[in-house]
């Protein structure tokens, strides 16, 4: 479980050093770093699509994704859980308090949830490493996470760190349950899967840029239908 523990190290690393340094970065480049950080999400959704083997079934299934993501109010809900950890965070660490821009708090801390937990890369990474030992893709994530997380934790101090928990937990729940997907899983299926995932990288990088707010939380449950939406296509129409 190599890249779970990488991705989550850096992340920690990359919180704590940017909410040390916050006061001594300078207020542009606070500004211009998480553009190309959402600039590198998109060039990393992009790559990830590229791997798309059957483009109905990865449309089929984030429509459909999206749509119970918008029934269910799952970005509300997460929206209020982070105003919730908000709060200790804040009553943990009272120097943080009044350092931060309060009225977009919430918006940006679930964007970078999103991003560090709940990205096509880091889901798609976590589970390509239970199926076959290779670490690769979270080792890069790895990366582009450390300088990230530095980034963000300029503006919203030491709760950037703690998003290494929630995301330590999913990676493990998936590298751990992967294998009951190996005699299941073909390598079409693999492959929308990571189309589906790059596609809300893409509108993760284009939120983190500000030029449009996409409501990401509300279209992961794609992820969970792309693999069977995927195969049952193949089926019936190939």
């Amino acid at each position: 479980m190599l890249g779970p523990l990488v991705n989550s190290a850096a992340l920690i690393v990359g919180g704590v050093s940017g909410a040390l340094l916050g006061r001594l970065v300078p207020r542009r480049v606070k500004e211009a770093l998480p553009l190309t950080c959402g600039v590198i999400s998109m060039g990393v959704g992009v790559v990830l699509v590229n791997k798309v083997q059957t483009l109905p079934a990865v449309a089929l299934a984030l429509i459909l994704g999206a749509l119970l993501g918008e029934l269910f109010f799952l970005e509300r809900g997460l929206e209020l859980a982070v105003g919730w950890a908000r709060k200790r965070v804040e009553r943990a660490f009272p120097a943080e308090r009044g350092n931060k821009r309060v009225d977009d708090f919430v918006v940006r801390f679930v964007t970078i949830m999103v991003l560090f937990c709940a990205s096509g890369m880091g889901v798609f990474g976590a589970t390509h490493e239970g199926m076959t030992g290779e670490p690769n893709i979270l080792l890069a994530k790895s990366v582009l996470d450390l300088f990230t997380a530095m980034v963000f934790a300029t503006e919203l101090g030491f709760a950037v760190a703690l998003i290494a928990l929630p995301q330590i937990a999913i990676q493990a729940g998936l590298y751990f349950s992967a294998y009951l997907l190996i005699p299941l899983a073909t390598p079409a299926m693999l492959g929308d899967f990571s189309a589906c995932g790059g596609l809300i990288m893409l509108a993760t990088g284009l939120r983190i840029c500000g030029i449009k707010i996409f409501p990401i939380v509300n279209m992961l449950p794609a992820l969970l239908l792309i693999m069977p939406v995927s195969a049952l296509w193949s089926q019936l129409f190939t």
